[in-house]
C-alpha cells in the first residue's frame, strides 16, 4: 500500500510536466504513476468533505469512515481492527516506510488506536508493541526519535521518562538505526536489514528531498528498496508480507505552498513507484496499490493574478527549475528559519542578506520588487508569514496558484499494479474505504476479529 499524502491530480499534472521539462521529454511520456491508473479515490471523512490524513489513512486500513483526527477508532472511538494487524495474525511480516514521523497520522493509522492524531507518545507506545495485541510491526521507518525519547533527554517530546528506544529491546525488536550508518550497515546484511527493527532517522520528519543530506539521512526510496529485501529475506517460504509505504512530505510542501519542494519529492515518489513495480514484476503474486489520503492546498496550474484581463495559459517550469539549482537552494521551510535566525537589526544589512541569501542563493530569484524585499527584512514579520510569502513568490513567477494551506475535498487518482485479480475492483471511482476492502479481500482477512481482540 502506498500512499502520495496531499497529492491531488492537479499536482500529478505538474509533476510530470515539469519531469518532462527537465529531462527533455516527449509529450507523451509517461510517469511510472500514469502507466497504472485504474480509477479515482472519493476522499470525505464521516464528518467532512474534506478529510484529513487520520481519518483517510483509518479508511485504508479500517475500510471505514471515520471523523477527522481519528487514529485506528471509529466515529465513537472505538478500536477498529487494521489491515496490517490482520496480516499480522495470519504470520505475515509487517512494515512501515515513511518521510514524516513514524507516529504521524497515516502510519500511526495502519499501528495504532487513539482518539486524536496529537497523541504521538501513545502511538509511539503502541508501534513498539506496548498494548493488547503486543508487537505487530517487524520493520518500521521514517522520522519522528523524538516521540520515543525521554524528556529527560535533549530532543525528547514526550511528557514522561519513558525511553522507548530501550523498551523496543525487551519487546522484541533486535535493531535500532538512528543513523544513515546504521542503515547502510544493516541493510549490506545478505537478507537486508534483520527484522525486527526499528529506523528513526530524524528527531522530526525526515527532510524533504530538496534539503536531504545524502550522508545523514536514507531517502524514501532507499528504505523502500531496503524494505523490500528486509521483508522478502527475512521471511519464511510462503510468508510474505505487508508493507505501507507513505510519501509524507508532499503533502509538508503543499500546506506551505511550496511548489520546488513539493515537486522534489512527487519525483521521488515516482522513483519509489518504480522501485516498487519492479520488485512486483519479478514476484507477480504481489499487489500494489497507491493512492492519496486527499489532495492539499487547492494547488492548480494556471494564475490569473487580476480577473480583469485575458490570463496567460502557460506556466514556467524554468522557474521551478532556476530554483532547484540555486547555489544554497532549499525549501521554504528552511530559508524561513533562516531568515528567522539572522539576528541582524540594520536594515540595509537584512535587506541584502533577503536580496541575497534568501531570494537569489535560495529560490533562484534575481528579480525580486523592492516590496517583497522590505517585506521580508522586516524583523517583525512572523514566520508563517513569511513562509506562505516564499511560497507564493516562486509560485507567482511559475504562473502557480493555491486556494488554501489546508486540504481539499476532491477526488484523488488511485493506481495499481501486480495480481489483477486483487484490483479488479478498484477500476473506476470508488469510495477509499473500498480500497481497504479490497486488501482485506486479497489477504483473506477479517478485521472484526483483530478489533475483538482489540476489545479485550
Amino acid at each position: 500500500m502506498m500512499v502520495s499524502d496531499g497529492f491531488g491530480p492537479a499536482s500529478q499534472t505538474y509533476a510530470r510536466s515539469y519531469f518532462q521539462y527537465v529531462h527533455n521529454l516527449t509529450e507523451g511520456y509517461m510517469s511510472p504513476l500514469d502507466k497504472i491508473l485504474v480509477g479515482s479515490s472519493r476522499t470525505r471523512s464521516s464528518d467532512s468533505l474534506i478529510t484529513d490524513s487520520a481519518a483517510g489513512a483509518t479508511a485504508f486500513s479500517c475500510a471505514i469512515k471515520t471523523y477527522n483526527a481519528a487514529i485506528g477508532v471509529d466515529p465513537e472511538g472505538v478500536p477498529c481492527g487494521t489491515i496490517l494487524e490482520a496480516a499480522k495474525h495470519l504470520d505475515m511480516l509487517t512494515g512501515l516506510v515513511v518521510t514524516s514521523r513514524v507516529t504521524h497520522a497515516t502510519p500511526a493509522a495502519f499501528s495504532a488506536h487513539v482518539v486524536h492524531r496529537d497523541m504521538e507518545s501513545e502511538i509511539a507506545e503502541q508501534q513498539i508493541g506496548d498494548y493488547v495485541l503486543k508487537r505487530q510491526v517487524d520493520l518500521l521507518m521514517g522520522g519522528g526519535r523524538c516521540f520515543f525519547l525521554p524528556n529527560t533527554t535533549e530532543g525528547g517530546c514526550r511528557q514522561d521518562s519513558r525511553d522507548l528506544i530501550k523498551e523496543s529491546a525487551n519487546l522484541g525488536w533486535k535493531e535500532v538505526m538512528l543513523t544513515r550508518k546504521d542503515f547502510d550497515t544493516l541493510d549490506a546484511e545478505d537478507t537486508g536489514i534483520p527484522l525486527p527493527a526499528l529506523g528513526l532517522f530524524n528527531h522530526d520528519h525526515m527532510n524533504y528531498e530538496i534539503d536531504r543530506d545524502p550522508k545523514q539521512e536514507p531517502s524514501l526510496v532507499e528504505m523502500t528498496i531496503a524494505a523490500l529485501k528486509a521483508l522478502q529475506g527475512n521471511a519464511k517460504p510462503n510468508q510474505g508480507f505487508f508493507l505501507m509505504i507513505e510519501g509524507s512530505r508532499i503533502d509538508m510542501a503543499a500546506h506551505n505552498n511550496d511548489p520546488v519542494a513539493h515537486a522534489y519529492d512527487i519525483i521521488q515518489y515516482y522513483e519509489t513507484v518504480k522501485a516498487v513495480r519492479e520488485f512486483v514484476s519479478k514476484n507477480p503474486d504481489t499487489l500494489l496499490i497507491s493512492t492519496s489520503d486527499h489532495e492539499t492546498g487547492g494547488f492548480t496550474l494556471g494564475l490569473q493574478p487580476d480577473p480583469r484581463t485575458y490570463p496567460d495559459y502557460l506556466w514556467r517550469p524554468d522557474v521551478i527549475k532556476k530554483a532547484h539549482d540555486a547555489k544554497g537552494h532549499a525549501s521554504t521551510e528552511l530559508l524561513t528559519k533562516k531568515l528567522v535566525e539572522y539576528q541582524v537589526q540594520d536594515t540595509k544589512r537584512r535587506q541584502e542578506f533577503v536580496k541575497t541569501e534568501i531570494l537569489q542563493n535560495g529560490l533562484g530569484i534575481t528579480d525580486a520588487t523592492d516590496k517583497e524585499i522590505s517585506f521580508l527584512a522586516d524583523p517583525q514579520a512572523l514566520p508563517s508569514d513569511i513562509l506562505t510569502f516564499l511560497g507564493h513568490a516562486i509560485s507567482y513567477r511559475a504562473n502557480l496558484g493555491w486556494t488554501t494551506i489546508g486540504h481539499t475535498g476532491v477526488d484523488v487518482n488511485l493506481y495499481a499494479d501486480g495480481d489483477s485479480d486483487g484490483y479488479k475492483d478498484l477500476r473506476g471511482n470508488h469510495e477509499n474505504t473500498d480500497i481497504g476492502t479490497a486488501m482485506i479481500k486479497y489477504l483473506n482477512v477479517d478485521l472484526n476479529y483483530i478489533t475483538r481482540k482489540l476489545a479485550k
